[in-house]
């Protein structure tokens, strides 16, 4: 599950630093984990932040909302909700130290580790906040070579990963209105069953995407190699020079 900061987390919700605040003081949003002095949400509160925008837009104001959330946390009905709400966002992720990176803070390739979520800058210190990158970047000797390499496999998988998410989302819809129906809850003894599914279809599409991405590297892989080296002997650059 992504975390953000309050600039952040303002960004992605369109919801203003202040209201963020305001609704937190007044209830309607759950209180971030806090590590030292940083605040940090997740998608629970993004998702909690996109309800509440819907609610006021259709005319409700944030006493009348707090007052539901309020009544609504207390029983089971939200419960059940907040159940599947979190199944749907996945299990909350491991937190990692952060990891220092040995770039340029003012190099492009910092600017967009930072645009894509994956680092902060501390001081004048890179800070890479995506644990299993930072684990793998901890072992290398050439921190921006690696860098420029993982910036071309984000540009590069953003589409295909939005494509994937929707089939999953659509997947859920579908399940959700063959089970319950529109505008119902679950009934508890349905809420195990629901989360299995959801935690099935989520790793179904970890999968795929796993397999896919390990079937065609080494399909590209294979004719690159061949391309290579058949460039090598058909050139003559294999011979090494002599004395």
């Amino acid at each position: 599950m992504a975390e953000y900061r309050l600039e952040d987390l303002a960004r992605e919700s369109g919801v203003s630093t202040r209201n963020i605040r305001a609704y937190r003081e007044r209830g309607l949003l759950d209180p971030p984990r806090r590590v030292g002095r940083s605040a940090l949400y997740d998608d629970y509160h993004l998702s909690q932040l996109n309800t509440i925008s819907q609610l006021l837009r259709k005319g409700y104001n944030s006493a009348h909302i707090a007052e539901f959330f309020t009544s609504m946390r207390q029983g089971e009905d939200l419960a059940d909700i907040l159940g599947l709400q979190r199944a749907v966002l996945g299990p909350e992720s491991e937190h990692h130290d952060r990891s220092t990176l040995a770039i340029d803070p003012d190099s492009p390739e910092a600017r967009q580790l930072i645009t894509h979520g994956m680092a902060e800058m501390v001081g004048r210190k890179v800070m890479l906040i995506d644990g299993d990158a930072a684990e793998i970047l901890a072992r290398s000797p050439d921190h921006m070579r690696y860098v420029r390499a993982l910036l071309r496999f984000v540009d590069a998988a953003d589409k295909s990963f939005d494509l994937l998410a929707e089939a999953f989302v659509d997947s859920l819809v579908e399940l959700y209105q063959a089970e319950v129906g529109p505008g119902y809850l679950p009934k508890p003894e349905d809420m195990g069953r629901l989360r299995q599914v959801v935690a099935d279809y989520r790793l179904l599409g970890e999968k795929v995407m796993a397999s896919r991405f390990d079937q065609a590297t080494r399909r590209l892989m294979v004719a690159s190699a061949s391309d290579y080296t058949a460039g090598i002997l058909l050139t003559g650059a294999w011979e090494r020079p002599t004395g």
